[in-house]
């Protein structure tokens, strides 16, 4: 390990020059327990690139907190060394947020599904946009709710067909990173589980952010979705930053670009902007993480009179 402070060390997720010079640690390090996800999923090489963004930034497995909700998307710490909380369906951010408040020092990550965070978990989502809390949510799109064996999700393309939905989807997808954008998401981006170092990269940029971001990966279910496969992706995903009036700063062209959809698809990060984070809100929080201090009244005479 370098000289350099240890990451956990800084406040409010500020990263330094030093961190470009971080040594790059043992990708068996976050090794985690055996996979249980299908043969060829999309979720294999995000974990890969996941685990390769963390040895590149130099982030033990102490040093970060992987927080899921339900779905295999969810299963995504489990697969990991790391500090894991596993919750109920949709409520992963309210999880990661309490936590980024109660210890600060931590890298906090949320990983969820398409349907986890999209449905069950879209008024949360709006929560964090609004509040802007220093934590990077992965967003795995595969275009269909996996775990529960094929329905359709927020994010199925019209006309897609299921055994729930057999004469295929009657309205359109969400646009979720158009939403990000209109509500003023501090960073947005998307990413292709079949470009693995492009996603690394793009891993690194979200976990380095200051503030709220959002990283949706366009990851192909083999099972349950035939129609949005890796052939599919690979013939329309193009990387945004190549365009000739790239401009992330200016929220008129990002939502623009989050809104394509189709026959091309925009890759990489496509709006950026920063404000202030939940965290300076709270004075309390200058003095250290909340983990660290000791309480001015005893937490069991707080509990009695909250309730």
């Amino acid at each position: 390990m370098t000289d350099a402070p240890s990451p956990r060390n800084l406040s409010f997720g500020v990263w330094p020059a030093w961190c470009e010079e971080l040594i790059v640690l043992p990708l068996d390090l976050y090794q985690g327990i055996e996979s249980a996800w299908c043969p060829g999923c999309g979720n294999f090489p995000m974990l890969k690139a996941f685990k390769q963004a963390l040895a590149e930034l130099s982030i033990r497995p102490d040093e970060i907190l992987v927080v899921s909700g339900i779905g295999q998307s969810s299963k995504f710490p489990h697969y990991l060394k790391c500090h894991t909380f596993n919750g109920i369906h949709g409520r992963t951010l309210p999880v990661a947020t309490g936590a980024r408040l109660a210890n600060h020092r931590l890298r906090v990550v949320a990983v969820a599904g398409d349907g986890d965070c999209y449905g069950e978990g879209g008024n949360h989502l709006l929560a964090a946009f609004r509040r802007n809390p220093d934590v990077t949510l992965v967003v795995h799109n595969n275009q269909v709710y996996g775990l529960t064996k094929g329905q359709a999700s927020p994010t199925s393309d019209q006309g897609f067909k299921t055994l729930i939905q057999p004469q295929g989807v009657p309205y359109p997808p969400l646009h979720a990173l158009a939403l990000a954008v209109a509500q003023d998401c501090s960073w947005v981006g998307r990413g292709f589980a079949g470009m693995a170092d492009y996603l690394k990269d793009l891993y690194k940029q979200a976990m380095s952010h200051r503030g709220f971001a959002l990283l949706e990966v366009l990851q192909p279910c083999v099972s349950f979705n035939k129609v949005n496969t890796y052939q599919w992706y690979q013939q329309r995903v193009y990387r945004v930053e190549e365009t000739p009036d790239y401009d992330p700063e200016n929220e008129l062209w990002a939502y623009g670009k989050a809104k394509e959809w189709g026959d091309r698809i925009p890759i990489g990060v496509i709006y950026r902007r920063p404000r202030p984070l939940l965290e300076e809100a709270f004075p309390v929080l200058a003095a250290g993480p909340l983990a660290d201090q000791v309480a001015s009244r005893p937490v069991n005479e707080l509990l009695r009179d909250f309730f």
